[in-house]
């Protein structure tokens, strides 16, 4: 099994929906969680979790984390010589979604309260890794900035998934299909 489907096999949906909408943990659909968010389609996280191109050890940085779940698979990916910091802005889904990530016993992954006004982390930076799980209408120079040399993040961006490779003071960017996410706050 290859390491995106192993991480799903280990860190269940449902295990990060609210109870009343476990039941449609299997539905290939986004599930509303709360405080205006979803729980991303399952398709569109695999299809983003295959182009950030994980490795055990990576430092990762997750941008919306939600209800914890890409957290945790994130989580799964890097290992425990890995780390991964998962951002959200709502108060409520930060308890909601480290609540849910506790019970995966990963302690080399937390869910943080994002800074109002800061995009991601520049003081823990940089990672090698980041998923971004809302859209802005532009790509966010201050967050390609928080990515080692090499290093890769995936974000949609006006509709559009894009990954971005780091490369000196500039970025190779590509396209990967349209998707639909919550605006980036």
């Amino acid at each position: 099994m290859d390491p995106v489907s192993a991480a799903f096999a280990a860190t269940p949906r449902a295990d990060f929906l609210p109870r009343r909408s476990r039941r449609r943990a299997d539905f290939d659909g986004p599930v509303q969680i709360g405080q205006g968010q979803t729980n991303s389609q399952p398709r569109t996280v695999e299809n983003m979790l295959r182009l950030l191109d994980v490795h055990p050890g990576h430092k990762v940085l997750d941008v919306g984390a939600g209800s914890g779940w890409s957290t945790a698979l994130l989580a799964h990916l890097v290992g425990a010589t890995g780390s991964v910091l998962g951002l959200e802005l709502e108060p409520e889904l930060v308890k909601f979604g480290s609540t849910n990530l506790a019970a995966t016993d990963r302690p080399w992954a937390t869910i943080e309260e994002a800074l109002s006004g800061v995009l991601g982390d520049p003081t823990r930076a940089p990672y090698d890794r980041i998923l971004v799980s809302a859209e802005p209408s532009r790509l966010p120079q201050r967050l390609v900035e928080q990515l080692v040399e090499g290093g890769r993040m995936v974000i949609p961006v006006a509709g559009i998934m894009l990954t971005v490779d780091r490369h000196g003071d500039g970025a190779e960017v590509s396209q990967h299909g349209r998707y639909r996410f919550v605006p980036l706050r």
